[in-house]
């Protein structure tokens, strides 16, 4: 049996998609669990099991992971999916060749910094070796981003509980051959789409910042050059933050109603 669990939160836009992309192309046996924080209960019938949560995502997930391990057999398989991600093939035989040789798959997004650690967007593990590390999907153990900073986000916990018992796992990099923003609309392992910040509108990623965002204006050593030429900066980088936002969101929308129609069409724009 295949037992997965999804987080949706405050919105139900992504219910009946994720629902309907899990029934097209699942093809054993599976139920799902959810929570549907600030969701009417009536979103509750297209779900095996609602368990009622508060809290951060990770705990969410982490939760479920403890209602299913109540009641699955060891050898049953746990999915993991973010609300708005969803398999877009048959992902069974990619799941099965890889577990047969490590007992971990998840994907790892690679283009975001080189996040090294397992996303939930997608993890699939048997329910047997996630009690036993145990599993914990809570940030906490950190890494050094590109420019030697400090980061960590959730799955920190997860990758550093895998280093310490000597457990490999085998990361789903995205495979986008078009991409509509470099971290958003990701397709990963050819099996499965994360819309990315489906729930909230969130703002740039670093690697936005990084591609694309604003040079600090040279100022003259000159007394007061240096207040203008920040409040110079501080105008140009609303303006652009506020633009490259716009155009995400916008981006974003128009492929959600057509995901939301029914028109396959959008996914050849990304692979």
């Amino acid at each position: 049996m295949l037992h997965i669990a999804t987080v949706h939160y405050r919105s139900p836009r992504w219910v009946e998609i994720q629902t309907r992309y899990l029934r097209d192309h699942i093809k054993v046996p599976f139920q799902t669990w959810t929570s549907l924080e600030e969701i009417d209960p009536s979103y509750g019938s297209h779900f095996d099991h609602v368990i009622e949560q508060l809290g951060p995502h990770a705990g969410k997930l982490n939760h479920l992971a403890m209602e299913i391990s109540e009641v699955a057999d060891p050898d049953d398989l746990l999915m993991f999916l973010d609300g708005d991600a969803f398999p877009i093939a048959d992902p069974m035989p990619t799941l099965e060749a890889a577990l047969s040789r490590v007992p971990l798959v998840a994907v790892r997004r690679a283009e975001n910094l080189d996040e090294p650690q397992p996303h939930p967007c997608f993890c699939v593990t048997s329910v047997g070796t996630w009690r036993s590390l145990p599993g914990d999907w809570s940030a906490g153990p950190a890494w050094r981003g590109p420019r030697g900073r400090l980061r960590t986000d959730v799955g920190g916990a997860l990758m550093r509980r895998l280093e310490l018992t000597g457990t490999p796992w085998e990361a789903l990099l995205r495979t986008n051959r078009h991409d509509l923003d470099p971290i958003f609309f990701g397709v990963y392992g050819d099996i499965v789409y994360h819309h990315g910040s489906g729930f909230r509108k969130g703002g740039p990623s670093g690697v936005h910042k990084t591609a694309g965002a604003p040079t600090p204006v040279r100022v003259p050593p000159i007394p007061g050059a240096r207040r203008i030429g920040k409040a110079i900066d501080t105008r140009r980088w609303r303006g652009w933050e506020e633009r490259t936002q716009g155009e995400r969101l916008a981006v974003s929308q128009s492929l959600y109603d057509r995901i939301k129609a029914g028109d396959e069409t959008w996914l050849s724009e990304l692979i």
